[in-house]
């Protein structure tokens, strides 16, 4: 293995352990301060039993999340040098204020965690609410560092290196809303609905069940909008691609040739050297009017720009295929959801419905997965985009198979102990 490639494979590794902890870390405290809110209104047990058994949850993922987050930023400057030499002083601003967020979340489930008994009971609420803002700002600024990894800006060039810097106009990047909303959307869909789908399986033992039945209920309404406002959010997305990536979003959608009310590819294999997606389903026009709201427009294929600047196209592709059919699944859920309320069924005794949450509880985690490899995979050969190659930033030190190896074992370990955790302290327990 190439140290080129042992150097992705490890940040990969990393980051696709520690997105799961951040999403859950971002979804999981709306969820227990919406319980929380639930609790002071009726002063139901059940309530404040989920409230706690969440809290528990939280506080473990919080824990774990810091841990491999705190990876994630060693291996920046350990793995890629030349990058943080670059663009340190440039995208500083958002890690900077994503520590101070991150600390903020830290001290407020502190006093969330051990102020049950010691503040009252809309003090105690307040400090949930002030972790689940915290830890929604945490994550949105780390996003911006990255949006600026794909659309560069708020620097000059001069021989090659970055001056007369503007950290604000860099954090506030042409890509820094779309695509800090589309992760924040998809860290409440995916949370929900993983929690929901677990829930939903429970009721489908024991419909009666108040605490899953309870649990089922938040756990929707935070992912019913967040699932649906995701269509939204991808279109923002794409809008934003065709315009500075257009390269990356012919990969996407395995958009070859050049054309004018070009359309939308669905599925298939794309053959790169006969410049075709194969057994592929299309819809006409419809990626013209995805990319620039015109059936009319053109949107540039692959063949336009130099073979050296595309990315692997099916690995891209094929993740793109993923997320969106994943997130659709999750919208089609959300529809279900949402006839169930308008006529005033109980989704708790909707077993098709149930059957169906229970299997989407892993979507959310596979999308989000699929979408990071969309976004870093499909700016390749460029770390920053336009500006710097991946093959230029990462470090010259042999041996980084070994670390790889290493970090890999640790993590599956971790992963496997923080699921027991999670399971003994929320799921296997009965409620009280």
């Amino acid at each position: 293995m190439s140290d080129l490639l042992a150097a992705r494979a490890q940040m990969a590794m990393s980051l696709g352990f520690h997105i799961i902890f951040a999403v859950l870390g971002i979804g999981m405290p709306l969820l227990m301060v919406l319980s929380e809110r639930q609790w002071l209104r009726t002063r139901d047990p059940v309530w404040l039993d989920l409230t706690k058994r969440w809290s528990k949850g939280t506080a473990i993922l919080f824990a774990v999340g810091a841990v491999s987050g705190t990876v994630l930023s060693f291996e920046l400057g350990l793995l890629w040098p030349a990058f943080m030499a670059y663009a340190g002083a440039i995208i500083g601003m958002p890690f900077s204020l994503e520590g101070f967020a991150f600390f903020t979340e830290a001290i407020f489930l502190g006093i969330y965690l051990y102020g049950w008994t010691k503040l009252s009971a809309r003090a105690h609420w307040w400090a949930g609410v002030a972790v689940a803002v915290s830890g929604t700002i945490s994550g949105i600024f780390v996003v911006f560092a990255n949006a600026w990894m794909n659309a560069p800006t708020g620097f000059r060039l001069v021989d090659g290196k970055p001056v007369d810097i503007d950290p604000i106009a860099a954090m506030l990047n042409p890509a820094a809303f779309s695509q800090s909303l589309h992760m924040t959307l998809a860290a409440f869909a995916t949370t929900g609905i993983a929690v929901a789908g677990i829930h939903a399986w429970m009721l489908r033992r024991d419909a009666s069940s108040a605490f899953h039945r309870a649990a089922l209920k938040v756990a929707l309404m935070v992912a019913v909008p967040a699932s649906l406002l995701q269509v939204v959010s991808g279109d923002l997305s794409a809008k934003f691609l065709a315009t500075w990536q257009p390269v990356k979003l012919a990969a996407m959608e395995g958009h070859f040739e050049t054309a004018r009310g070009a359309s939308l590819v669905i599925g298939g294999i794309p053959d790169e050297d006969a410049g075709v997606t194969r057994y592929a389903i299309t819809v006409p026009r419809m990626l013209s009017v995805l990319a620039f709201g015109d059936p009319d427009a053109e949107v540039r294929g692959l063949n336009a720009f130099p073979r050296a600047e595309w990315p692997p196209v099916a690995i891209t592709h094929g993740a793109f295929q993923v997320m969106v059919g994943l997130g659709s699944l999750m919208a089609l859920a959300s529809l279900w959801v949402i006839v169930c309320w308008v006529r005033k069924r109980e989704v708790a005794r909707n077993r098709p419905l149930l059957t169906f949450l229970a299997l989407l509880t892993p979507a959310g985690f596979i999308a989000v997965e699929a979408g990071w490899v969309v976004t870093e995979v499909g700016r390749q050969p460029w770390i920053i985009h336009g500006f710097m190659r991946t093959a230029d930033a990462v470090t010259p030190m042999p041996g980084l198979v070994i670390p790889f190896t290493i970090f890999t074992g640790l993590y599956l370990f971790l992963g496997v102990i923080v699921a027991w955790l999670l399971w003994a302290q929320i799921i296997r327990v009965r409620p009280a």
